[in-house]
Protein backbone atom coordinates (compact mmCIF):
# COMPACT_ATOMS: atom_id res chain seq x y z
CA UNK A 1 0.00 0.00 0.00
CA UNK A 2 2.92 2.33 0.70
CA UNK A 3 4.13 2.11 -2.90
CA UNK A 4 0.64 2.86 -4.21
CA UNK A 5 0.35 5.84 -1.88
CA UNK A 6 3.69 7.14 -3.12
CA UNK A 7 2.41 6.75 -6.70
CA UNK A 8 -0.77 8.65 -5.73
CA UNK A 9 1.39 11.35 -4.17
CA UNK A 10 3.42 11.70 -7.38
CA UNK A 11 0.18 12.17 -9.36
CA UNK A 12 -1.03 14.71 -6.79
CA UNK A 13 2.22 16.69 -7.00
CA UNK A 14 2.10 16.74 -10.80
CA UNK A 15 -1.56 17.83 -10.96
CA UNK A 16 -0.93 20.44 -8.26
CA UNK A 17 1.85 21.88 -10.42
CA UNK A 18 -0.31 21.83 -13.58
CA UNK A 19 -3.23 23.41 -11.72
CA UNK A 20 -1.14 26.26 -10.35
CA UNK A 21 0.51 26.84 -13.71
CA UNK A 22 -2.84 26.89 -15.51
CA UNK A 23 -4.31 29.28 -12.94
CA UNK A 24 -1.98 31.95 -14.33
CA UNK A 25 -3.80 31.67 -17.65
CA UNK A 26 -6.79 33.25 -15.93
CA UNK A 27 -4.87 36.49 -15.52
CA UNK A 28 -3.72 36.48 -19.15
CA UNK A 29 -7.23 35.59 -20.29
CA UNK A 30 -8.65 38.59 -18.45
CA UNK A 31 -5.95 40.90 -19.83
CA UNK A 32 -6.65 39.74 -23.36
CA UNK A 33 -10.37 40.22 -22.72
CA UNK A 34 -9.72 43.80 -21.61
CA UNK A 35 -7.62 44.34 -24.74
CA UNK A 36 -10.38 42.89 -26.95
CA UNK A 37 -13.06 45.07 -25.38
CA UNK A 38 -10.87 48.19 -25.49
CA UNK A 39 -9.87 47.75 -29.13
CA UNK A 40 -13.46 47.03 -30.13
CA UNK A 41 -14.65 50.30 -28.55
CA UNK A 42 -11.66 52.24 -29.83
CA UNK A 43 -12.25 50.83 -33.32
CA UNK A 44 -15.81 52.15 -33.24
CA UNK A 45 -14.58 55.55 -32.10
CA UNK A 46 -11.77 56.09 -34.61
CA UNK A 47 -13.25 54.10 -37.48
CA UNK A 48 -10.24 51.80 -37.89
CA UNK A 49 -10.53 48.11 -36.99
CA UNK A 50 -7.93 47.34 -34.32
CA UNK A 51 -9.38 44.05 -33.13
CA UNK A 52 -8.32 40.64 -34.36
CA UNK A 53 -9.82 37.17 -34.34
CA UNK A 54 -6.44 35.95 -33.10
CA UNK A 55 -6.95 37.61 -29.71
CA UNK A 56 -10.58 36.55 -29.46
CA UNK A 57 -9.65 32.94 -30.17
CA UNK A 58 -6.62 33.14 -27.88
CA UNK A 59 -8.93 34.16 -25.03
CA UNK A 60 -11.24 31.26 -25.86
CA UNK A 61 -8.28 28.82 -25.95
CA UNK A 62 -7.06 30.02 -22.57
CA UNK A 63 -10.52 29.56 -21.09
CA UNK A 64 -10.59 26.01 -22.49
CA UNK A 65 -7.19 25.23 -20.96
CA UNK A 66 -8.16 26.63 -17.56
CA UNK A 67 -11.34 24.60 -17.55
CA UNK A 68 -9.92 21.38 -19.00
CA UNK A 69 -6.48 21.21 -17.41
CA UNK A 70 -7.81 22.55 -14.12
CA UNK A 71 -10.29 19.67 -13.75
CA UNK A 72 -7.74 17.25 -12.25
CA UNK A 73 -6.55 19.96 -9.83
CA UNK A 74 -10.17 20.56 -8.84
CA UNK A 75 -10.71 16.83 -8.24
CA UNK A 76 -7.53 16.66 -6.17
CA UNK A 77 -8.83 19.43 -3.93
CA UNK A 78 -12.34 17.92 -3.78
CA UNK A 79 -13.71 21.21 -5.13
CA UNK A 80 -15.87 19.79 -7.89
CA UNK A 81 -19.62 20.28 -7.86
CA UNK A 82 -21.32 17.67 -5.72
CA UNK A 83 -24.87 17.27 -4.53
CA UNK A 84 -24.03 16.10 -1.05
CA UNK A 85 -27.37 15.91 0.69
CA UNK A 86 -26.56 12.36 1.77
CA UNK A 87 -22.80 12.34 1.28
CA UNK A 88 -22.22 15.03 3.93
CA UNK A 89 -23.92 12.86 6.55
CA UNK A 90 -21.78 9.80 5.87
CA UNK A 91 -18.83 8.69 7.98
CA UNK A 92 -15.30 8.89 6.60
CA UNK A 93 -15.54 5.23 5.55
CA UNK A 94 -18.97 5.77 4.01
CA UNK A 95 -17.64 8.70 1.98
CA UNK A 96 -14.66 6.58 0.93
CA UNK A 97 -17.02 3.84 -0.31
CA UNK A 98 -19.09 6.32 -2.32
CA UNK A 99 -15.93 7.82 -3.80
CA UNK A 100 -14.45 4.40 -4.65
CA UNK A 101 -17.64 3.23 -6.37
CA UNK A 102 -18.13 6.55 -8.16
CA UNK A 103 -14.55 6.52 -9.38
CA UNK A 104 -14.65 2.91 -10.57
CA UNK A 105 -18.06 3.00 -12.23
CA UNK A 106 -18.28 6.60 -13.46
CA UNK A 107 -15.11 8.71 -13.45
CA UNK A 108 -12.57 6.24 -14.84
CA UNK A 109 -14.83 4.75 -17.54
CA UNK A 110 -16.01 8.22 -18.63
CA UNK A 111 -12.48 9.60 -18.90
CA UNK A 112 -11.31 6.48 -20.77
CA UNK A 113 -14.19 6.77 -23.25
CA UNK A 114 -13.47 10.46 -23.88
CA UNK A 115 -9.77 9.73 -24.44
CA UNK A 116 -10.54 6.81 -26.75
CA UNK A 117 -13.12 8.69 -28.83
CA UNK A 118 -11.00 11.87 -29.00
CA UNK A 119 -7.89 10.23 -30.43
CA UNK A 120 -9.18 9.90 -34.03
CA UNK A 121 -10.57 13.45 -33.99
CA UNK A 122 -7.29 14.88 -32.71
CA UNK A 123 -5.27 12.73 -35.10
CA UNK A 124 -7.28 13.94 -38.09
CA UNK A 125 -6.96 17.55 -36.96
CA UNK A 126 -3.16 17.25 -36.63
CA UNK A 127 -2.90 15.42 -39.95
CA UNK A 128 -4.44 18.33 -41.85
CA UNK A 129 -3.14 21.06 -39.50
CA UNK A 130 -6.70 22.24 -38.99
CA UNK A 131 -7.06 26.00 -38.82
CA UNK A 132 -9.82 28.30 -37.65
CA UNK A 133 -12.19 29.24 -40.48
CA UNK A 134 -12.11 32.86 -39.29
CA UNK A 135 -9.65 35.34 -40.84
CA UNK A 136 -6.64 35.68 -38.55
CA UNK A 137 -7.79 32.70 -36.52
CA UNK A 138 -5.53 30.26 -34.70
CA UNK A 139 -4.69 26.64 -35.47
CA UNK A 140 -7.30 24.27 -34.02
CA UNK A 141 -5.22 21.12 -33.74
CA UNK A 142 -3.26 22.11 -30.57
CA UNK A 143 -6.40 22.95 -28.62
CA UNK A 144 -8.00 19.70 -29.70
CA UNK A 145 -4.95 17.83 -28.38
CA UNK A 146 -5.43 19.65 -25.08
CA UNK A 147 -8.65 17.69 -24.65
CA UNK A 148 -6.78 14.38 -24.54
CA UNK A 149 -4.18 15.80 -22.14
CA UNK A 150 -6.97 17.06 -19.87
CA UNK A 151 -8.69 13.70 -19.65
CA UNK A 152 -5.41 11.85 -19.12
CA UNK A 153 -4.71 14.19 -16.19
CA UNK A 154 -8.23 13.61 -14.87
CA UNK A 155 -7.89 9.84 -15.29
CA UNK A 156 -4.59 9.86 -13.38
CA UNK A 157 -6.07 11.99 -10.60
CA UNK A 158 -8.97 9.53 -10.43
CA UNK A 159 -6.44 6.72 -9.93
CA UNK A 160 -4.77 8.76 -7.18
CA UNK A 161 -8.08 9.41 -5.43
CA UNK A 162 -9.04 5.74 -5.76
CA UNK A 163 -5.76 4.63 -4.16
CA UNK A 164 -6.20 7.08 -1.27
CA UNK A 165 -9.83 6.06 -0.65
CA UNK A 166 -8.97 2.36 -0.72
CA UNK A 167 -6.19 3.10 1.79
CA UNK A 168 -8.77 4.76 4.04
CA UNK A 169 -10.96 1.66 3.77
CA UNK A 170 -7.95 -0.49 4.68
CA UNK A 171 -7.39 1.50 7.85
CA UNK A 172 -4.82 4.10 6.87
CA UNK A 173 -6.32 6.98 8.81
CA UNK A 174 -4.71 9.87 6.96
CA UNK A 175 -4.45 8.29 3.52
CA UNK A 176 -6.89 10.75 1.95
CA UNK A 177 -4.54 13.56 3.02
CA UNK A 178 -1.35 11.65 2.22
CA UNK A 179 1.57 13.97 1.43
CA UNK A 180 4.38 11.44 1.05
CA UNK A 181 5.10 10.71 4.70
CA UNK A 182 5.09 7.14 6.00
CA UNK A 183 1.69 5.97 7.15
CA UNK A 184 1.14 3.32 9.75
CA UNK A 185 -1.94 1.32 10.65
Amino acid sequence: MQALLRFAHAIDVFNEYVGKLVSWLTLFMVLIGVYNATTRKLSQTIGVDLSSNTYIELQWYMFALVFLWGAAYTLKHNAHVRVDVLYARLSKRGKAWVDVLGTIFFLLPFTAIVIYTSIPIVYDSWKIHEMSPDPGGLPRYPIKAALIVAFVLLFLQGISELIKKIAVLKGYENAADFEGEDLAL
